[in-house]
């Protein structure tokens, strides 16, 4: 009585007149009969735009967590998903979540319509993302067709993490039903489970027209999590006005120096006496009698045989950390990685 109250009088002719929602392949809904409507994912509003598309009642699988919540808020959250026929999906994986998909399996055994998202999440950038199993195997377990179904325009309305919705039009399309009637007594086969999969998610990408990627969204979220902390992290130093902590270059040696030894520091960082010499950046001041003859034993080395099997060292010298600063450079300057690294095929 709730759902039919809300879906009729109340949200409805709200969501109709503000949002003007466009329909296809409406006919491909069965007008009696269990049916799973697999769709993309990529607004929480999407559980609001698809049921008013159709005419029969549609039970959806929603995250436990929305079932979970604590105080006030947690529990007004629970009964309204309960009251507008969502049921709880333990997305955790294993024997959670397949205790989750025996609710769906007894909407189906009903005769009803289950809504359920393959991706198991929505699109964190709008792009279509690999199929969870889980739609095979409430498939295959009932033998119900599958009415593929295309969001289109859902993110720019509610994207993630906003509350008030964006006033534009939405478009939702239903496929032709597909039948997997063929794969009868192999619903345990998980080489099955996960063909079946991906041609639901091939004709959920040929509707919506999105970029098909072969990762799970999750994964990415996760990724995309992890890097946070260090995002605010540089934002709260511009904020107070720190420099960036920028990665140390790494030291190099003039082409041509010698490395000599036991020497405190290489011969081609000792800092130049400024005016020495014959005005020649780096030259030796000049020194007389026991003292010349001392500081010149050290330069005398490259001249003659280079001391303790050093010999050779001098032609190449510095090209080893030269190539380790270009490569350590890539990744800050942008560079294209190697032709030899390989695409995706997706």
């Amino acid at each position: 009585m709730f759902y039919w109250f809300m879906k009729t009088i109340v949200v409805g002719p709200v969501v109709r007149l503000l949002f003007r929602p466009w329909v296809k392949g409406l006919d491909n809904i069965p007008d009696n009969g269990p049916a799973v409507l697999a769709s993309n994912h990529l607004s929480f509003s999407d559980s609001i735009f698809l049921p008013l598309a159709v005419s029969r009642p549609v039970v959806f699988l929603a995250k436990s967590e929305y079932f979970t919540g604590k105080g006030l808020k947690g529990k007004l959250t629970a009964a309204f998903f309960k009251m507008t026929n969502q049921l709880p999906m333990d997305r955790s994986g294993g024997a959670a979540s397949a205790t989750s998909l025996l609710a769906g399996r007894d909407a189906l055994k009903e005769g009803g319509l289950l809504g359920i998202y393959p991706e198991g999440t929505r699109s964190p950038d709008g792009k279509l993302y690999r199929g969870k199993t889980g739609v095979a195997k409430l498939v295959l377990s009932t033998g119900v067709p599958v009415i593929p179904v295309a969001m289109i325009g859902t993110d720019k309305v509610q994207p993630i993490g906003r509350r008030i919705p964006n006033i534009r039009r939405v478009g939702i399309i239903m496929g032709k039903p597909l039948d997997f009637s063929r794969y009868k007594g192999l619903e345990d086969d998980r080489f099955i489970q996960r063909s079946v999969t991906d041609e639901i998610m091939y004709e959920i990408m040929r509707l919506s027209g999105q970029e098909y990627v072969d990762s799970y969204a999750s994964t990415v979220k996760a990724r995309q999590s992890a890097r946070k902390p260090a995002r605010g992290e540089s934002q709260r130093q511009t904020a107070v006005g720190l420099p960036a902590e920028q990665p140390e270059p790494p030291k190099t040696k003039a082409p041509g120096a010698i490395t000599v030894i036991g020497a405190a520091t290489p011969a081609a960082e000792v800092p130049a006496s400024p005016g020495a010499g014959h005005g020649q950046p780096g030259a030796a001041e000049p020194a007389s009698g026991d003292t010349a003859a001392a500081a010149a034993e050290p330069s005398a080395a490259p001249s003659g045989t280079a001391p303790d099997g050093m010999a050779g060292r001098n032609e190449g010298a510095g090209e080893p950390a030269a190539q380790q600063s270009d490569t350590a450079g890539l990744p800050d300057s942008g560079g294209t990685a190697p032709e030899s690294s390989p695409e995706s095929p997706h």
